[in-house]
């Protein structure tokens, strides 16, 4: 084992292993997020050029990524997430580069950093693979690419000018296509001054040096500041609402902002693991995690050991890795606080990290040099840090790997649900029990699943959140046949209140097709108001009842999962609707079979009335009995049922509903 040496040679691999340890575990796992379904919808349906009109009025230097790369890759997850890997590894590779040409003295360190900055583990969105690939990641490669050829023209003075040229076509298509890392251009003055300050040692010349040799930076910089607040000012810029021109912020508000950004990109995130699992500490996901660091650390200590590079770490070199990272820290916030945006962890707000992650990987770095002067020690600590980042990366991908299995159970209870839909038809929730997804996500699978043959017209289908929509110019109010509009892109959906259906999602439960003729308005009228207010409108007319079982196309869904309870309730309210009781009864009986029970008491709701008006009094009475104790807020539901049962069901179901209507102190 002593004999055992690691060169320069072995840093690719130990840098591919790292990425797959932090985000390769659970790839087949993990799917589309976010905005990631309308980017995969356009490019299947109406293919990669229609990225170029799509980002014409939003970041429209994106359109052409978005183009190179769907052309490339088919619209299938795992090959996303795949690729996503590959990306991950090749940006750790360039900031190495672009370490490497700043530094190349302290060839151990720059490894180091660029390991902290590989799992960095503030910024958890690299599982949102189709968006984040293409708006963020491709970009900031170019950047660090264009940090990285600077240096090298500076360090090679024979070499100056066509380095500066690729290292300028490098700056420019980081920089255009999004607003992430418009912050960090003064870096490269920092870098330019730190090496140009090695041949003078004196401050002014140095610094007046690299002032020369960044002006044509600057300049670009400069332009594309210009473009941004040219498309600002125009509104054709629709990314964010942007609250620099509205309101200029307090010198107190910035500092708090600054501040908390320091924290949290500079120290906090390294132990954020141990903060999220220790609210489910003996967790298999926590266990888990705990394992993975436990596992990485082993082995990055025995790299690091074993790395054959010299020590020739300088106080002066941690100096300037810290001051350079907390400089990368507050330049990297700037974009996001200028949009009036949050830094919140482990949330979508967390990719604002993305242009905070490379300061924050120098600043730990230099301030473990800085303080810590024993050599073994430094190493165990650069390990474990490197190893929590890991951790985390795990940790994070957990939840995404949990909130793709609720997206397909979502989808395939719509499918059991509803095996067809007429045209225009809106779909209408209050919200959806899931993290990554908005209604405009849930819009792209709805028209994937049932309209697979779409050509570019208006939209067929759209889901809407009724509570964050209505009132604007989508969703005006729930009155009937009230227009509905919704720009998606580069197409429209088009409809009416009056052609919509309201669904609701339980957080531990079943989807609900809401249907006003079986008195679900007085069902549910203990909800919340969000949810009654909506279901007078709701049609499940719309629902082609007689169309044959949707099967979804695997990719982009996944196969049909196990029939479990779900299934048979979703089937047996699509019977319930079509009036096929008898369908509906069997549904029950071959649930119970299966020792199959409600994760909810109101989906016991379809079984109890197809029992009664198919003569299995006992059974429905069993369940009515069962319901009424376990849930008080089925009272109402259960007295309309029977209630209905009472005006129109077969004689022997009429007279002895009436005298369980009594038994339940619903006729008071």
């Amino acid at each position: 084992m002593k004999s055992i040496r690691f060169t320069v040679k072995s840093i690719p691999f130990a840098f591919a292993l790292t990425t797959i340890l932090a985000y390769g575990l659970l790839l087949p796992y993990t799917g589309f997020y976010w905005d990631d379904w309308s980017f995969a919808w356009i490019a299947k349906f109406l293919g990669p050029r229609e990225f170029i009109p799509a980002f014409s009025g939003f970041r429209p230097f994106l359109g052409p990524i978005f183009f190179l790369t769907t052309s490339l890759i088919p619209s299938n997850p795992l090959l996303w997430q795949i690729f996503a890997l590959v990306i991950r590894f090749i940006a750790a590779l360039s900031a190495w580069f672009a370490l490497h040409q700043i530094w190349p003295n302290q060839r151990r360190l720059t490894v180091i950093i660029s390991f902290l900055f590989l799992v960095f583990p503030g910024y958890s969105q690299q599982w949102v693979a189709l968006t984040h690939i293409n708006q963020e990641w491709i970009p900031f490669i170019f950047y660090l690419l264009s940090f990285g050829f600077s240096a090298r023209a500076i360090r090679t003075p024979q070499k100056f000018f066509p380095g500066t040229i690729i290292a300028l076509l490098f700056l420019i298509m980081g920089l255009f296509p999004t607003e992430y890392f418009i912050g960090l251009e003064p870096l490269r003055f920092l870098f330019m001054w730190v090496i140009l300050g090695e041949e003078t040692k004196t401050f002014l010349p140095a610094f007046i040096q690299a002032l020369k040799r960044w002006w044509p930076y600057f300049l670009i910089w400069f332009l594309n500041a210009g473009w941004l607040a040219y498309y600002y000012k125009s509104g054709a810029y629709i990314s964010y609402g942007v609250t620099t021109a509205r309101q200029i912020p307090s010198i107190a508000d910035a500092l708090f902002v600054f501040g908390d950004a320091l924290w949290k990109a500079g120290f906090y995130v390294w132990a954020q693991v141990f903060v999220l699992t220790s609210k489910s500490i003996a967790a298999p996901t926590s266990l888990l995690a705990f394992a993975v660091i436990l596992l990485s650390l082993l082995l990055l200590s025995f790299y690091l050991f074993k790395l054959q590079f010299p020590e020739k770490s300088t106080h002066t070199f941690a100096l300037q890795a810290i001051a350079i990272g907390v400089i990368g820290i507050l330049l990297g916030r700037v974009p996001s606080f200028a949009a009036g945006l949050p830094l919140t962890l482990q949330s979508s707000f967390d990719r604002f990290m993305i242009s905070m992650m490379f300061g924050a990987s120098l600043f730990i770095a230099g301030l473990v040099e800085l303080l810590i002067k024993n050599a073994r020690a430094k190493n165990y600590i650069f390990a474990f840090l490197i190893a929590l980042g890991i951790g985390q990366q795990f940790f994070n991908a957990n939840i995404f790997r949990r909130d793709w299995a609720r997206q397909q159970e979502i989808y395939w209870q719509l499918a059991w649900r509803i095996p067809a839909l007429k045209p225009k038809t809106a779909i209408l929730t209050t919200y959806v029990p899931i993290d990554y997804e908005t209604d405009l996500s849930f819009t792209a699978p709805l028209n994937w699943m049932y309209a697979p043959g779409f050509q570019k017209s208006d939209l067929p289908y759209a889901m809407l959140y009724s509570v964050e929509r209505l009132g604007g110019a989508t969703l005006p109010d729930l009155k009937a046949d009230t227009a509905i509009q919704l720009p998606y892109r580069t197409v429209t959906f088009r409809g009416n209140t009056s052609q919509a259906i309201f669904i609701y999602f339980p957080k531990n439960g079943c989807l609900r097709v809401l249907d006003p003729a079986f008195d679900d308005a007085e069902t549910y009228s203990t909800f919340p108001d969000e949810v009654s207010a909506s279901i007078p409108i709701s049609n499940p007319s719309q629902i082609i009842t007689e169309a044959p079982p949707l099967k979804l196309s695997n990719p982009p869904f996944s196969k049909e999962p196990l029939r479990t309870w779900c299934y048979f309730y979703e089937q047996a309210e699509l019977a319930r609707q079509a009036g096929n009781w008898k369908q509906a009864a069997d549904l029950g009986r071959e649930a119970a079979k299966q020792n199959l029970v409600a994760s909810d008491a109101f989906e016991n709701l379809p079984f109890i009335e197809a029992y009664a008006r198919t003569g299995d009094l006992k059974s429905a009475q069993q369940i009515t009995d069962q319901a009424w104790k376990d849930e008080p807020k089925i009272h109402r539901g259960l007295c309309a049922l029977w209630k209905r049962v009472q005006a129109d069901g077969p004689d022997e179901a009429r007279s002895f509903s009436s005298g369980l209507l009594n038994a339940l102190g619903c006729a008071r």
